[in-house]
């Protein structure tokens, strides 16, 4: 397979012979200095097993998405070699944040306290530049840059608020608040939109009946014996 790109986490590989896509969950995770944090923009270490892992959660959200009406790119999965085949769709370089409070970056841009309620949801467009700190990027620039064509920029924040309503309500079934979120979309060669990338503890915060924020190794893993409980109640 011909390595098409290559993220922090993942790889997007394309199969020469077949036109076939995939993403490769790879075992590194983010963070900086040995400390994991999903929002951060560079690696911080690697653990076995997480690639698989996120695959098996990613699989899992991206069928809940599909069966509330989200379109997504994801096709089938090939487990043991930590595959997921996807639809080829053609990716802006942009992220859809969602916050339901404040955490993180927003905290330190602002200078605000942790933890602070928005209703209804905070919603930002950031561009995808590790280089320039993935800067905020508004609905003009986007058009300005080709990212984007006239009346997506709305239609993705609205896309955006359903994808929250449905992954809210399903972590929370799992005893998790959902904080805030980030996800990318793509479009076919009719502009219809598809949620691409990965839905996993990499692009979100949680926090647990006990009022801890996990990082994403540690929810990742009590995700994984949730989701496998589930599966067995069936």
């Amino acid at each position: 397979m011909k390595t098409v790109y290559e993220g922090k986490t993942k790889k997007v590989l394309a199969d020469e012979i077949t036109g076939d896509y995939f993403l490769l969950f790879k075992d590194d995770a983010t963070g900086e200095n040995g400390i994991f944090d999903p929002g951060a923009n560079t690696v911080g270490g690697s653990v076995s097993g997480k690639g698989k892992i996120g695959l098996i959660i990613s699989k899992y959200f991206f069928e809940i998405m599909e069966k509330n009406g989200i379109s997504t790119h994801y096709l089938d999965t090939e487990l043991e070699q930590s595959l997921m085949k996807v639809r080829h769709v053609t990716v802006p370089a942009l992220e859809f944040v969602l916050r339901y409070f404040t955490a993180g970056s927003m905290c330190r841009r602002f200078t605000l306290e942790k933890g602070i309620p928005f209703n209804p949801p905070y919603l930002e467009v950031t561009l995808k530049d590790d280089e320039q700190g993935d800067p905020l990027i508004s609905e003009r620039l986007c058009l300005m840059k080709g990212l984007l064509k006239e009346n997506e920029y709305n239609k993705m924040l609205t896309l955006l608020v359903k994808v929250g309503d449905v992954l809210r309500k399903e972590l929370k079934e799992f005893g998790l608040t959902l904080i805030d979120f980030k996800v990318e979309f793509g479009f076919d060669e009719n502009r219809k939109p598809y949620i691409v990338d990965e839905i996993t503890p990499d692009i979100w915060r949680v926090q647990d009946e006990s009022g801890n924020i996990p990082n994403q190794i540690e929810c990742a893993k009590l995700l994984l014996e949730k989701i496998n409980a589930k599966k067995a109640q069936k």
